[in-house]
């Protein structure tokens, strides 16, 4: 089954996330609450792709961003940032550090769930 790591300091944040990705048959979905807790379990798991927010409060989303590129195992992950931060220097600043894909908050439903699809080469109706 396909796994997803959903980083986010908010809770409701994560939870909101992961409701909107339930209609992607199949996929596990593991949380973690800070930049550092998502390098844990990126060390300990093998995911198929991230939903990373920018702005928390230890080690921050551009930070995670370059630990993944940096590791051989992690350099093709896909990287969906989900973040408030809305202006053009952010989204530059993480699509150059390797994110694969930008969104801001807030986001329509259907709107993460089409970027995450394009993300794992989903359509409706088929696992991830």
């Amino acid at each position: 089954m396909p796994e997803a790591l959903i980083v986010d300091d908010s809770k409701v944040m994560r939870e909101m996330e992961i409701a909107c990705l339930r209609a992607i048959d199949g996929v596990v979905f593991t949380q973690a609450s800070s930049g550092l807790e998502a390098l844990e379990r990126l060390s300990l798991k093998t995911f198929d792709f991230v939903v990373l927010d920018l702005n928390m409060p230890d080690i921050n989303g551009y930070e995670v961003i370059e630990f993944i590129r940096g590791q051989d195992k992690l350099r093709t992950l896909p990287i969906l940032v989900v973040t408030t931060r809305g202006d053009d220097g952010s989204r530059a600043r993480a699509l150059a550090a390797g994110a694969t894909r930008f969104i801001t908050k807030p986001f329509s439903p259907d709107q993460l769930l089409a970027e995450v699809r394009s993300l794992t080469g989903t359509r409706p109706g088929m696992p991830a």
